[in-house]
C-alpha cells in the first residue's frame, strides 16, 4: 500500500459511482446524437455532473420516462420515437470494461461490502446500464450489496442526504466506508456525510482499477 494511504486498511465498505468510475462516459456523443434529432439546447441542458430540465427532472424522479420522451418530442420532431431518444441519450455511456466487473467480484470475495451510488435515470438504467452488467451472465444486482440511484431517491449528488441514505439504509459506519467518485463536489459531500472519499480519474494511476488495487494490496 502506498505511503500515506494506510488509512485504507480501515475500510470495510466501498461505494462506487457508476458513470465516470465503473462506466466510461462521453458527454459529447450524447449531445451530438440528441441534437441530430432536432432537440435544441442540449449542450446547455445536459451536463457532465449536473443536469438542467428536463434531464434533471428525469434524474431526480420527478419525470417518468414517458413524460421525458414527450417533452423532448415537443422540442423536436413529434414523430421521434422513444427508442430513437433512448439510443441517442445512451451515447453518453461508452463502455463498461469486463475487468471492472471482475474487480467488483474480487472485492466482494476479499470481504468488502460493495455498493453503487449513482446520479442516473430510468432511461439509461433500465436499458444500457442493466445490459452492460450482463456481460458475465449475471445482472447488476449480482455485483453490489446495495444500489442507490438519484431517480429512485428523488435527489442527486452532491446533496448530502443521498450519501446519508446509503449509510443509514445499509447500516454502514462512515469511517469504514469509502466513496469513489469522479466529481470533486460529490467527494466533498460524501466527506461531509461522514464517509471517506477519493476522486477517481481516467489514467492508469488514478482510475478505478488503480485505486481498488490499493485496497487489495
Amino acid at each position: 500500500m502506498q505511503k500515506g494511504m494506510e488509512w485504507l486498511q480501515n475500510i470495510q465498505n466501498i461505494v462506487f459511482d457508476l458513470g465516470g468510475v465503473v462506466i466510461n462516459l462521453d458527454r459529447s456523443k450524447a449531445v451530438d446524437a440528441l441534437s441530430a434529432l432536432g432537440i435544441e439546447g442540449v449542450n446547455e441542458l445536459l451536463g457532465q455532473y449536473v443536469q438542467k430540465e428536463p434531464f434533471l427532472g428525469l434524474e431526480t424522479g420527478r419525470l417518468t420516462a414517458g413524460e421525458f420522451f414527450d417533452l423532448l418530442r415537443k422540442q423536436s420532431n413529434p414523430n421521434t420515437t422513444d427508442t430513437q431518444i433512448t439510443d441517442a441519450f445512451n451515447q453518453f455511456l461508452v463502455s463498461l470494461p469486463v475487468e471492472r466487473l471482475e474487480r467488483l467480484r474480487v472485492l466482494r470475495m476479499a470481504g468488502y461490502r460493495v455498493f453503487a451510488l449513482s446520479n442516473t435515470n430510468p432511461v439509461m438504467y433500465n436499458s444500457w446500464i442493466s445490459n452492460a452488467f450482463t456481460q458475465e451472465g449475471g445482472k447488476i444486482n449480482d455485483y453490489f450489496d446495495g444500489i442507490v440511484t438519484s431517480f429512485q431517491e428523488f435527489t442527486c449528488k452532491p446533496d448530502k442526504s443521498i450519501f446519508e441514505t446509503v449509510l443509514r439504509r445499509y447500516g454502514l459506519n462512515g469511517g469504514e466506508t469509502l466513496m469513489l467518485d469522479d466529481s470533486d463536489a460529490n467527494c466533498k459531500a460524501a466527506a461531509e456525510a461522514g464517509m471517506n472519499a477519493l476522486r477517481i480519474g481516467n489514467t492508469e494511476q488514478d482510475d478505478m482499477m488503480a485505486v481498488t488495487s490499493l485496497l487489495l494490496s
